[in-house]
């Protein structure tokens, strides 16, 4: 008797120990529902309408390098490059600008590359709107993993730094930069002419697909209610288009896009 209810005991102590442990199983569970839910309320709440888009996106491709020398017979370079210049068009849902809907600080942060290109070293600069499309790289403009822009509702803003009217007037403007892809490589054949673009990469023998990458970023928004929004951006840098590869001298895409900004705070 005394052995059996041991046995009991025992078996009564392994019922209470599973019921506690289900009851704590089940309180965890309701209690991440229920934050599950406030998350989900507090975001609805804070984002009943849509406030900013990234509504378009125009990409240009081409090459460039660094140094050149040419004598009769070839013609050695130094730090092959491939850059894409990019312009982001972001835009407000209203018809006119409110506090809501208008910049009070931008940003760019968590700067990533994907789908590493096998060949050269990609980096992010900002681009001067003015000098959209050429290949003089500046250096003191290189972009590591946070950059801010300067916000202004000034009619006189200086566009060749990194400035943004307020109401959206202007593109945020990049530009990527894969550098060293060849350095101290000569071209033997100059029976054709070279031209300092896309054709270089074309003439130096480079496989497009040792060189593709895919850029992302997220753009931060402050609006002059205080409130903070935020989008990822993702790019496939452009090397072809349905009408030309960027072999042909430069590639120019123009996209349609619909990133919207979600208010986190």
């Amino acid at each position: 008797m005394k052995k059996t209810r041991i046995i009991l005991t025992i078996i009564a102590l392994l019922l209470i120990c599973i019921v506690i442990f289900l009851a704590y199983f089940v309180f965890q569970k309701y209690l991440l529902k229920e934050s599950f839910e406030n998350d989900i309320l507090s975001f609805a709440n804070k984002n009943p309408s849509t406030i900013f888009t990234v509504d378009s996106i125009t990409l240009f491709s081409s090459a460039d390098a660094a140094y050149k020398t040419n004598t009769a017979n070839n013609f050695t370079i130094q730090n092959l490059y491939q850059y894409t210049d990019i312009a982001l068009f972001m835009k407000h849902t209203s018809d006119e600008d409110t506090l809501e809907n208008t910049l009070k600080k931008v940003w760019i942060e968590n700067i990533q590359f994907s789908n590493m290109p096998k060949l050269g070293e990609p980096n992010l600069y900002f681009k001067s709107i003015y000098n959209f499309s050429q290949s003089d790289i500046a250096e003191e403009n290189l972009i590591t993993d946070f950059f801010e822009f300067t916000v202004s509702s000034s009619d006189e803003a200086d566009l060749n730094t990194p400035t943004l009217y307020n109401n959206l007037a202007n593109p945020l403007t990049f530009s990527y930069v894969n550098s060293n892809i060849k350095s101290d490589y000569t071209i033997t054949d100059v029976a054709s002419p070279i031209t300092y673009d896309g054709s270089l990469l074309h003439k130096c023998n480079i496989n497009l697909e040792d060189i593709r990458c895919t850029l992302s970023f997220d753009i931060c928004i402050t609006n002059n209610l205080d409130q903070d929004f935020k989008t990822t951006v993702s790019i496939d840098i452009p090397l072809s288009s349905e009408d030309n590869t960027i072999f042909d001298g430069n590639v120019t895409i123009k996209q349609d896009t619909n990133y919207t900004f979600y208010r986190y705070n």
